[in-house]
């Protein structure tokens, strides 16, 4: 009984008092905890390191979390280490959506490819234009 009284005690889960705010901040540090196995995937996929676009968006969307529950608990240390991070996520993700609007697709396989290429990086064609 003692047991499943600390599981929960019908005010507490797992010893932990919960409410709104707990399940920001918990969720916050789920998000931007599962960055890092969205890119681990990613390159090992690959062969190779690749940080894709949604690594940048579960960065920003964590870290924002982060910052709101630390500016609800009014914990310098959660604001001052979220306050800035947003900066180079939303600059990361600003970049990648640039690139990928300025590149041209190859009419031989479909791979997109740099807008200043002469031929395709896949198939070896000769892109028009």
């Amino acid at each position: 009984m003692a047991v499943a009284n600390w599981i929960w005690d019908g005010n507490r889960f797992l010893g932990i008092e919960w409410h709104v705010w707990k399940v920001v901040g918990w969720v916050g540090n789920a998000v931007f905890f599962s960055r890092f196995f969205v890119q681990w995937i990613a390159t090992e996929k690959r062969k190779k390191v690749i940080v894709p676009i949604s690594f940048w968006w579960l960065s920003l969307i964590g870290s924002l979390l982060l910052l709101i529950y630390g500016i609800h608990q009014q914990d310098s240390v959660f604001i001052f280490a979220y306050a800035f991070t947003w900066i180079p996520y939303i600059r990361n993700i600003l970049i990648h959506y640039r690139n990928k609007a300025a590149q041209r697709q190859c009419l031989g396989c479909g791979t997109d490819t740099a807008q200043q290429a002469v031929y395709c990086h896949r198939c070896g064609l000769k892109l028009k234009g």
